[in-house]
């Protein structure tokens, strides 16, 4: 990055030309048991409960609309027919039903993301005052509180519930700061893919396992008792993940002494002193302003699907509540297990194929961005074909998987020190 502030964000390219890790040696650290990936698997277990948090409203709230309430004002939707002459009717019909036409519902989904993009860039510069783990385990506390709260809200109205979600995307908002900054003083460069891949994959699983499991709590339950056991499984991370988890190696209380080294020498060229934040070398910065762009290319995609699938799939591909909630999360468990192989790929890439990281994160992210695009625009053209909706929506959301071992993690690449800016941008 060029202008005075080129020390503290180093570029891509100079990174390329500087081993990163040449004090270690291979094996020397084992990865099982140690304190970095049991962070990394506190971390997955919370962004698997945070992404369960954000979207079990998405099932929930087709079973709390009455029947056909969304299509009465669209009268102009293309709808498929039934999949058989049998109405599925579902065991338990005791929770309460509400009116909500099309544009509440859109309100009330779309609240979350208000809420959510206030605390992006705070949050950021929150985790670099007061330290990733406090910000990130009241994150997903304060929503878990809120969830519980959900069915409530909803009976006071509409209101209260809108309010509700958007103070849950104000709790959601700091979480994936918290870890980026923790993880610019966690995790060695050349394992940066696998930890990040490891940690961020537990957001696709928890959308995997909630949406089908939402649908068979509402199915076989009541949808009220989605927000109640979610929500109470978020406030029991927050015991153990402030417990076991803390901001740095230096002050963690288990970790080995080899391990300590091991991070702080592959980490010592990486990170600066500096204190004052060099506001104009990252509005200057191209690199930076390329991480956002994809940052909102995707984001855009990605969230308007997480949202939206279950209506579509139930409002337009006729699908039964029990179908909705599995074939809703078919497209993430692929995107889960893309994660978790690009992730391994990438750093197997670098380290063992000499590949540069520029290299790695530009083919990651061109394939991350070019195939979803490709299938989903393919999946508007294929009328009432249920096999090929679901095959397109399914190969698109799980290319989108690329992309975080691409842009996604490229803010450590570029700027490990400054990074209350650039993982809050999409």
């Amino acid at each position: 990055m060029g202008g005075p502030g080129g020390s503290e964000m180093e570029t891509e390219e100079g990174e390329d030309r500087t081993p990163l890790l040449k004090e270690s040696q291979p094996g020397t650290v084992p990865a099982c048991c140690s304190a970095r990936y049991n962070l990394a698997l506190l971390a997955f277990f919370g962004f698997f409960l945070l992404y369960a948090l954000r979207v079990n409203l998405s099932v929930a709230l087709v079973d709390m609309v009455e029947p056909n309430t969304s299509l009465a004002k669209n009268a102009t939707s293309n709808v498929c027919p039934e999949h058989s002459s049998t109405i599925n009717v579902p065991r338990n019909t005791t929770g309460e039903k509400y009116s909500w036409d099309a544009d509440t519902q859109g309100w009330i989904l779309g609240s979350f993301f208000y809420g959510y993009i206030i605390t992006q860039i705070p949050g950021g510069y929150l985790a670099s005052k007061i330290g990733g783990k406090l910000l990130l385990g009241f994150g997903i506390f304060g929503t878990s509180v809120f969830t519980l709260l959900t069915p409530l809200a909803a009976n006071l109205g509409v209101g209260y519930l809108i309010a509700v979600r958007a103070l849950e995307g104000l709790g959601e908002g700091v979480t994936f700061p918290a870890m980026h900054s923790m993880w610019s003083s966690w995790a060695p460069p050349l394992e940066r893919s696998k930890l990040l891949s490891i940690s961020y994959a537990g957001a696709q699983l928890g959308t995997v396992v909630s949406l089908p499991l939402s649908g068979l709590i509402c199915y076989y339950m009541n949808w009220i008792y989605v927000f109640y056991i979610f929500g109470a499984l978020g406030v029991l991370w927050w015991f153990f993940w402030m417990w076991l988890v803390s901001d740095t190696p230096e002050t963690h209380r288990s970790i080995s002494h080899a391990e300590r080294e091991y991070i702080l020498s592959s980490l010592k060229d990486q990170l600066s002193t500096q204190k004052s934040v060099p506001w104009r070398p990252i509005l200057e910065s191209l690199p930076l302003w390329a991480i956002v762009v994809a940052h909102f290319s995707y984001n855009w995609t990605f969230y308007t699907l997480l949202t939206l699938l279950p209506t579509y799939m139930k409002e337009i591909l006729r699908f039964d509540a029990q179908e909705n909630g599995f074939l809703s999360a078919l497209p993430y468990f692929g995107c889960w297990l893309c994660i978790i192989l690009s992730g391994q790929i990438a750093d197997y890439l670098r380290q063992n194929q000499n590949l540069s990281t520029v290299c790695v994160r530009k083919c990651f992210t061109l394939i991350g961005m070019i195939g979803p695009a490709v299938f989903l625009v393919a999946a508007g053209f294929i009328g009432c074909n249920y096999a090929l909706a679901v095959a397109f929506v399914t190969i698109s959301t799980t290319l989108g998987g690329f992309c975080t071992s691409g842009y996604s993690i490229n803010h450590l690449d570029i700027a490990p020190s400054t990074l209350f800016f650039t993982p809050c941008t999409g």
